[in-house]
Parts: C-alpha cells; structure tokens; sequence
C-alpha cells in the first residue's frame, strides 16, 4: 500500500481551511472557519474561488448536491445553501433557542441531510426539498454530538463528551454506551459490513461496533498514547484510515478491517497541526483533507 500526498496552500490567511468535499468535475469543496467563507479548489489547475460568509459565520462542514454547495454555520446557528454561479446564499435555521450549533453533515440518498449540533446537544434531519427540520435531544446532558455518517439511511454519530454513540432509528434517538469509560470518539465510518468504525481521541484506540449483535471490539492505533486519531475515512477496500494529530508532523496510516493489520504510516508533508475532517472519493480512490496548516490535500492510495 502506497499513499501519495499532495497539498495545495490556500491563499486565504488565517482560515483554518477544513472538511473537503468532492464534489464532482474537478471541483472541491472547503470552508474557512475561522474568516468565513466556502472555498472551491479545482484540482487541476489548483485555482481557488472565494464565496464569503456572513461576518461570524463559523462554518465547519461542507457537503454539496446539484443545487450547490451546503454548509455548516456553526457559529450562526443555520445551514446554508451557496449557488456556485451567482454566489447567492440561502439560510435555513434549525428551531428552537440556544447555540443550533451545526456541526457535522451526511447526505441520505434522497438528498436529506442529518447533522449534529455539538453545544446544543442535539441531531436533526433537514428535508431539503420542503426546508423543514426534525430535531432529536440528546438525553445525555453535555454528551456533545460531533462526527456524524449515513449507512442504509440511517445516522450514526459519535457524542464526544461522552463514550457513547447515537443512532435514530423510528425516530428515535437511541445512546450506544462503549465499553472503556474514558473513550471519547469524534470521528466515524462505516465498513462495507455494516460494522461502525470509531477513533478514540482521548486514548489512541480503534474501534468497532456491530449494529447485530451490540459486540464492541477494539485495537490500539499505533502510536498508542499519543495518538490521539481525529479525521477517519473508510476506503473501498475496507481500511480504516485515521490521521494521529497527536504526533508532529500529523500522519496517515490505516487499519485493514479485513486482516486486522495496520499498514504503514505517511507524513502530512506540512506537518498538518490538525487535520479534522476528510473524506474518501471512490471514483479517484483518493482522501481529500484539510489542515490547520492552512493547506487542502489530497492522499491517492494506490497498491
């Protein structure tokens, strides 16, 4: 297994460039959380587009359809539609009082989006095409829903305060308590077996959970401690990639969920500082990431 890292700097300073997302004809899609704006890379030609926000807008995730480009104002309590021609955005805010924090988002098949607000304790399902929310409350008090993944229609997210996870299903919210009590897992995937595959930030594991049985197992990430794994990505071939932010230069390396064998491990060649969030496009079979380094990257695995 061969990863090849590439990074493009983005010529917006002080952005904290984050969360890519392919989306389609040599487009991908970023945000700038920290200045405020959606990003667009054309890979080919390493041309940027800048889309600006909203003074406080905050945004953290980004995930695009055929309307656009759809992302997280996680500082401005909505989600947000750009139009990639005109520039034009349109909000839509999520009921009720208090921070409406969104958070992270996944598409269902149908072009839904389930989200997690992390302060406000809570995951939603935004139909886009009548613009109306449904909101879960998270029991746990402080449980901090974070990452969040769609299999078969159905949202798995991680509750970072707590070392549980969360699913609705029947519209109903259900918690998914993990064995060690000090887990603390922020990012997720699932695996072509429909196993849910978690990083363990606060104590450098792997972990999966299976949705049939309620079994829980676990693995030691390699750097053990100090690993501290934040963006995952499952790839057609079911490994489990994490990045260890918790070593300097930040690095790749992925846990064959078929062999129950880690491979070797890849530096970010920026280092990374942190990279928070990255996605797995299987038509180039490449990991797009972005870091606290100010970069947007791209992993193209290959054997």
């Amino acid at each position: 297994m061969q990863l090849d890292i590439e990074e493009w700097d983005v010529p917006y300073d002080g952005t904290r460039s984050r969360d890519p997302w392919v989306g389609g004809d040599d487009t991908v899609w970023f945000v700038g959380q920290d200045t405020h704006y959606v990003g667009r890379l054309t890979a080919s030609t390493g041309a940027f587009h800048e889309y600006p926000l909203e003074e406080g807008a905050g945004p953290h995730t980004v995930i695009s359809d055929q309307r656009g480009a759809w992302y997280a104002g996680n500082r401005a309590a909505h989600i947000g539609l750009v139009d990639p021609d005109s520039g034009d955005i349109e909000r839509f805010v999520p009921p009720g009082d208090g921070d409406r924090d969104v958070h992270t988002m996944a598409f269902t098949s149908e072009g839904n989006i389930w989200f997690t607000e992390q302060h406000a304790n809570r995951i939603g399902l935004f139909d886009t095409e009548n613009e109306t929310f449904t909101m879960h409350e998270v029991a746990t008090d402080r449980a901090r829903p974070y990452g969040i993944v769609v299999h078969d229609e159905q949202p798995w997210a991680v509750l970072f305060g707590t070392n549980r996870l969360a699913t609705v299903e029947a519209g109903e919210l259900i918690e998914i308590e993990l064995p060690r009590e000090d887990t603390r897992a922020r990012r997720l995937a699932v695996s072509s077996d429909g196993l849910v595959w978690y990083g363990d930030y606060a104590t450098g594991y792997i972990g999966h959970y299976d949705p049939d049985t309620g079994e829980v197992e676990e693995w030691r990430a390699p750097s053990a401690d100090d690993s501290r794994p934040y963006a995952v990505a499952m790839d057609s071939d079911d490994r489990f990639w994490i990045v260890e932010t918790g070593v300097m230069p930040n690095r790749f390396v992925a846990f064959d969920t078929r062999s129950e064998t880690w491979t070797d491990a890849f530096e970010v060649p920026s280092g990374g500082s942190n990279v928070r969030h990255m996605v797995y496009d299987r038509e180039s079979n490449a990991i797009w990431f972005g870091t606290d380094m100010n970069t947007i990257g791209r992993a193209q695995l290959s054997d």
